[in-house]
């Protein structure tokens, strides 16, 4: 699924969803293939996220709870 960013809206490539999700990379692929998350195509084929979908999808997921 593709769609046409907003005019402020950061664009995230693949490995920075990975780090703020703590997956691999390629995952993040997996869930766009999926339709989990929409994704943009640059000219040269790679794929990049939407900011603003990325954090959203954050909120969902509980937060990590330290060992204290």
């Amino acid at each position: 699924m593709t769609v046409k960013p907003a005019v402020t809206d950061n664009l995230l490539t693949p490995s920075e969803v990975a780090t703020l999700f703590r997956v691999d990379p390629k995952t993040v692929t997996r869930w766009a293939k999926a339709g989990k998350l929409s994704s943009i195509r640059t000219l040269g084929g790679h794929r990049r996220y939407l900011e603003s979908e990325v954090q959203a999808l954050l909120q969902g997921i509980p937060q990590q709870r330290g060992t204290a």
